[in-house]
């Protein structure tokens, strides 16, 4: 933890972002320098489902998702026809 030498002002839609992802005992500079530093490698995970069946089973989780939300709205639009 170090010592804060100035101060900044930030909106209040920050603030409470920086306190929903503050650790325990980590004061806001400990927040920001830890957000500050993290990698961010955008190509982390690509590949991990390689050699095993993962990646279809959640393509047929979306796409049944994607189905039941059209029926979902197919259904309400036909209930607003009928009133």
């Amino acid at each position: 933890m170090s010592t804060a030498d100035e101060q900044i002002r930030v909106s209040s839609v920050v603030k409470t972002e920086l306190e929903n992802r503050r650790r325990e005992g980590e004061s806001f500079n400990d927040v920001l320098e830890r957000l500050l530093t993290e990698d961010r490698d955008l190509f982390a995970g690509f590949g991990a489902f390689e050699g095993t069946d993962r990646g279809e089973r959640i393509q047929e989780v979306r796409d049944r998702g994607k189905r039941e939300s059209a029926e979902r709205i197919e259904r309400i639009a036909e209930s607003r026809d009928i009133e």
